[in-house]
């Protein structure tokens, strides 16, 4: 069974392309235009394990915003199509991670039922040309896109790369635990029998 998927979205003010296996190996291709968002997208694979390329080209001349949703949109798209009907997966999948002075912890659920919750202040506007006000809009995308619930926290930190970084790694972490196959299951993880 291939767990893979390749999806296109083009708007007037982005054009993103969005390759996603979840039976990956790690490896990254990312060129968003805006190198501290390619940087948390890698984090991503490398650390859920998933072989994602990325390739967008949006109205930076403007702000970062429409990338980073949109990205986020197309990820999400990616992965709803990559699970399929979710037949075996573990369906949850939970992530603490450490870096340096900052905790993250970041939990979901492929549920079906798309939410955020994420509780993270930082104390800066941007981290080069990322704006940290786009890191719930970037997940939400993603959660809305893909039918997950999502819960995101910074138990505490300082510095506002680590809390981001901690985040992404946590959720490919999460979502790495949530999509993995369980050999003892062949069934749609729920009791409805239908998840997406």
């Amino acid at each position: 069974m291939t767990r893979a998927a390749a999806i296109e979205r083009n708007t007037k003010e982005t054009k993103i392309k969005v390759q996603i296996d979840l039976d990956g190996s790690g490896k990254a291709e990312i060129r968003t235009g805006i190198p501290f968002f390619d940087h948390m997208l890698e984090q991503v694979a490398r650390h859920g394990l998933f072989d994602l390329k990325v390739e967008a080209d949006g109205d930076l001349q403007i702000d970062p915003h429409h990338t980073v949703e949109d990205t986020g949109i197309t990820l999400g798209q990616a992965i709803k199509q990559a699970l399929g009907d979710a037949r075996g997966i573990r369906r949850w999948g939970a992530a603490w991670v450490p870096f340096d002075e900052t905790l993250a912890f970041v939990t979901m659920d492929v549920s079906g039922r798309p939410f955020l919750a994420c509780n993270a202040t930082f104390t800066r506007a941007s981290v080069g040309a990322f704006d940290t006000e786009l890191v719930p809009e970037f997940f939400r995308a993603v959660a809305v896109n893909a039918g997950l619930t999502l819960h995101m926290k910074i138990e505490y930190g300082a510095n506002n790369h680590h809390m981001i970084e901690a985040l992404f790694k946590g959720f490919g972490r999460a979502l790495d635990e949530a999509t993995r196959l369980d050999e003892r299951r062949t069934d749609i993880p729920s009791t409805k029998g239908v998840l997406l």
